[in-house]
């Protein structure tokens, strides 16, 4: 039998990433509407949650990323981003 093998591991981490929080938009725009009965709304909010961890896994992994680029050899001494007001 033929191993399938999943999308995501053949998308882009930035395109897996916009692609969850894309869907994760939709949910919520369906579940504010208020049109859902409760068990496609529990449903929805499970999804939903599954598909928030992964986006903050996935920033969190940016993060260390961009870490080890500004100080390969002490990335926990890299300073964070300060955001722009």
């Amino acid at each position: 039998m033929a191993k399938t093998v999943s999308a995501t591991s053949k998308t882009p981490p930035a395109a897996d990433f916009e692609h969850s929080l894309d869907e994760l938009e939709q949910l919520v725009a369906k579940m504010e509407g208020g049109d859902m009965s409760l068990d496609d709304s529990l449903a929805s909010f499970e999804r939903g949650i599954g598909l928030f961890r992964h986006c903050q896994q996935s920033l969190e992994q940016a993060e260390l990323r961009v870490r080890l680029l500004l100080d390969p050899d002490a990335p926990d001494g890299a300073q964070p981003f300060e955001p722009e007001l």
